[in-house]
């Protein structure tokens, strides 16, 4: 698990891919304090394993799927890269909850600078966009970022100068790809909602007094035949999933504070 906050810029000193797999070496400093074979560390957003330490650097496997969702197979020797070892149990939380695993890709459409800060508007596919929240959390190549503004099919981010000097962020160029990770918290929710099954949102129905709804319960928040339709607009068994994805979602959400 990490939390976003890039403790180095390290640099690829090699990729070595047979297919779309293989092994990569990163020349580092601090992130290897304490960094033992068989440790995780982000780079660039992606969890790899250390299976081999140098006194300047490590190496990691890197698997075709990591390939797939990353750009970690572009990546050039000399590149820079953003370097989070794990979060130990007694560190500070500084960013969100990070597990390393990237959901896809975004391109880099522009850059604006607005007095000290610097807009980064990046567009990616409709399954990332989906579950990026104005002022929510989004973790682009291994940052912790607050989402600023967003759009149909890109959102925006603002650098402040010190996240500008200690990551690669503002090193890339328009048309460059980072990697993308959405808020854990939300990607359980829709799974546990069912909408990752249907893909369509669920009808809530704010209750009017009438006789619009089901028999019983009409417009009753918390009902599951109101939130879901009725019994005679759908599949009982659909609407019985649904139903237990919502109470699990509830109990979810007591569980994480909310």
């Amino acid at each position: 698990m990490f939390t976003g906050i890039v403790e180095e810029l390290g640099s690829v000193r090699r990729l070595v891919l047979q297919g779309s797999s293989g092994k990569i070496t990163v020349r580092a400093r601090r992130v290897l304090e304490g960094t033992k074979i068989g440790d995780s560390i982000a780079v660039n957003g992606v969890c790899l394993t250390v299976v081999s330490l140098q006194p300047d650097g490590f190496t990691a496997d890197v698997m075709a799927e990591t390939c797939r969702r990353s750009s970690l197979g572009r990546v050039k020797p000399g590149d820079p890269v953003n370097l989070e070892r794990a979060m130990a149990a007694d560190g500070r939380f500084g960013g969100h909850i990070v597990s390393g695993h990237i959901d896809g890709t975004g391109e880099i459409c522009a850059f604006k600078k607005e007095e000290n800060a610097v807009w980064v508007t990046v567009r990616t596919k409709p399954e990332i966009m989906r579950l990026i929240v104005e002022k929510g959390s989004v973790c682009i190549d291994g940052i912790s970022l607050t989402v600023a503004k967003v759009g149909e099919q890109e959102f925006q981010v603002s650098i402040i100068p010190h996240t500008g000097a200690e990551t690669m962020l503002l090193q890339k160029k328009t048309g460059d790809l980072v990697n993308l990770e959405n808020d854990l918290v939300g990607k359980y929710v829709e799974r546990l909602l069912g909408l990752g099954m249907t893909g369509k949102k669920p009808t809530v129905i704010s209750g009017s007094g009438t006789d619009s709804g089901s028999r019983t319960g009409a417009g009753r928040v918390g009902n599951p035949v109101d939130i879901y339709g009725s019994e005679s607009s759908g599949n009982r068994a659909e609407n019985e999933v649904r139903t237990k994805h919502s109470g699990l979602t509830m109990d979810f959400l007591r569980e994480c504070g909310f």
